[in-house]
């Protein structure tokens, strides 16, 4: 696995088409209307959003070139991409391996002394992140589907990275999902860390339908988002605390599969989540509420037919900021804070699966008023998305040969 020497230059304005208007920097232009990306049919065309702008946002586009180069390929569905304070990259493999790998493409050996995970179906080594602490501690963080009596659940781990960064030393599992359930779908599982140092963990609901009612249920881990302090304790002001039959690490409800989640630089928490055939969201995340799976949900069932009742809102439910139909398969996403697009801070990039591109939402007001599609052209499964230090943008493909990615401008 060594750096490929292959440099594709594309136009950005080519990407999202001659539909969409845009001011200076790739930002919505005010005062224009713009055609959405997004032209195809709806899976359910019978529902509407319940916002103007919920979905198929108006299309945006960046006038400058743009150019990837694959840094780094030969790795097997790696899943979870985390940037080093030195410029290197962590990397999970999902079979189980974590490997370091340069920005010039040197792709280390595994990484010694992670447990065992449980490597089918979706389940394996999950997403990976370095600690608020690493420059005193070396501590990094990552989640995976851990093999457990009776089947598995998603667990959270913490570790630290040898100084010659080949080992993880005095791991501890800080965080275990319950129930354990025998199946291998819908283990979430993204991390990020706050301002204030506390840890926000997105789980799924496992998928299959007698599962699928404990996303309401404040008993159970299942489809919910969780917050803790780095150590695994529950921080004091969660939403739960306190309530007889909840868990105290509920942070919110809800959710069917959640596989990203950013801390905006305002400091809220935004998640995003597979729905089934129409319905993936951006849900901006917040303390103690209920986000409707699977009472309420955008789209149809995989086999067709309605989900339920059919119904997308109910009150007390919350609506989704936004959704897509048909469905992007959405992965990790983050906020892009960088200095090679200055026009692009504060938005969301969010990484698309089954689109097999980046998705780039313009945000105003916790609206997404514009949207781009990026690395169209590299034709892989993206899984997860980050910045570099000067600001370029780097991914992971979901491949039997995955890459990493650096997307950068010309």
């Amino acid at each position: 696995m060594r750096l490929i020497a292959l440099a594709v230059t594309v136009s950005a304005l080519a990407l999202a088409g001659a539909c969409g208007a845009a001011g200076p920097e790739g930002s919505a232009a005010p005062g224009q209307d713009a055609a959405p990306l997004e032209t195809r049919p709806a899976n359910n065309p019978a529902q509407q959003p319940a916002v103007e702008g919920q979905t198929r946002a108006p299309a945006v586009r960046t006038e400058a070139a743009l150019t990837h180069a694959v840094v780094a390929s030969g790795l097997e569905h790696p899943w979870g991409l985390a940037a080093l304070p030195d410029g290197r990259w962590l990397v999970t493999e999902k079979p189980g391996r974590l490997r370091i790998i340069t920005a010039q493409g040197q792709v280390s050996e595994p990484v010694a002394g992670l447990p065992a995970v449980s490597a089918r179906g979706q389940g394996g080594l999950l997403d990976v992140i370095v600690g608020p602490t690493f420059g005193q501690d070396r501590l990094i963080y990552w989640s995976y589907a851990e093999p457990r009596e009776g089947g598995n659940a998603t667990s959270v781990a913490r570790g630290r990275l040898s100084d010659d960064g080949t080992r993880l030393e005095n791991v501890q599992v800080i965080f275990r999902a319950l129930p354990v359930y025998d199946g291998d779908k819908h283990f979430g599982s993204s991390l990020a860390f706050a301002p204030d140092g506390k840890l926000f963990i997105t789980l799924g609901e496992r998928s299959d339908r007698p599962m699928r009612p404990q996303a309401q249920d404040l008993g159970s881990h299942m489809g919910k988002t969780i917050r803790i302090n780095a150590d695994g304790s529950v921080p004091s002001d969660n939403p739960y605390v306190g309530r007889e039959g909840a868990l105290p690490e509920i942070w919110s409800l809800g959710h069917r599969n959640m596989q990203g989640v950013a801390i905006a630089p305002t400091g809220e928490v935004w998640t995003i989540e597979h729905g089934t055939r129409g319905g993936d969201e951006l849900n901006l995340d917040r303390a103690g509420v209920n986000y409707g799976w699977p009472i309420i949900a955008y789209g149809v069932e995989y086999a067709g037919g309605a989900i339920n009742e059919g119904i997308t809102a109910r009150e007390g439910l919350e609506q989704p900021v936004y959704y897509w139909d048909p469905v992007i398969a959405p992965g990790g996403m983050t906020f892009y804070d960088g200095a090679m697009f200055p026009g692009w801070r504060g938005n969301l990039l969010v990484a698309g699966l089954k689109e097999k591109r980046i998705s780039r939402l313009v945000l105003r007001d916790n609206r997404v008023v514009g949207e781009e599609y990026l690395l169209t052209d590299l034709g892989e499964r993206v899984r997860d998305v980050a910045v570099g230090p000067d600001g370029a943008v780097w991914a992971v493909t979901d491949e039997a040969n995955g890459k990493l990615v650096r997307l950068s401008a010309r």
